[in-house]
């Protein structure tokens, strides 16, 4: 089922400015057009939506994503090259993870020090230990 601009927008929960400014960057190459010139989104332009946005959310470059579409036009003979990426991207995306998950964890620890400051009144109480267990702040 073809979708416009509009519809597809909708379904992928972005603009269509947002489309558009993918279709000028190469991202979507095998997008169709009607005789008007108006974008014609088929399901298999969704899919790669779908991986354009995955590919964004994880910081890749737009240069990086465009690879990434030629690759998929040139099918089979692009595998490796994709499956590259892809485990170049998950290494990536576990640095990052690794990360927030350390922000976290200091962060649990400040509202754990706040709370038990508040139920004791004072944060005094964490003086002694917090010498010897603080994380850096």
């Amino acid at each position: 089922m073809p979708y416009t601009i509009k519809q597809a927008a909708e379904i992928m929960n972005v603009t269509p400015t947002t489309l558009r400014y993918y279709d000028k960057q190469g991202l979507l190459p095998f997008m169709e057009r009607k005789e008007s010139g108006y974008r014609i989104f088929s399901e298999e332009d969704l899919a790669m939506l779908r991986v354009i946005e995955c590919l964004k959310k994880s910081g890749m470059p737009i240069k990086d994503i465009r690879q990434f579409s030629k690759w998929v036009q040139m099918g089979d003979d692009s595998l490796q090259e994709r499956y590259e990426m892809f485990l170049d991207r998950k290494r990536t995306v576990e640095a990052q993870i690794a990360e927030l998950q350390e922000t976290l964890d200091f962060i649990n620890h400040k509202c754990w020090y706040y709370e038990t400051a508040i139920e004791a009144g004072t944060e005094k109480i964490h003086f002694k230990e917090q010498s010897d267990k603080l994380p850096c702040e």
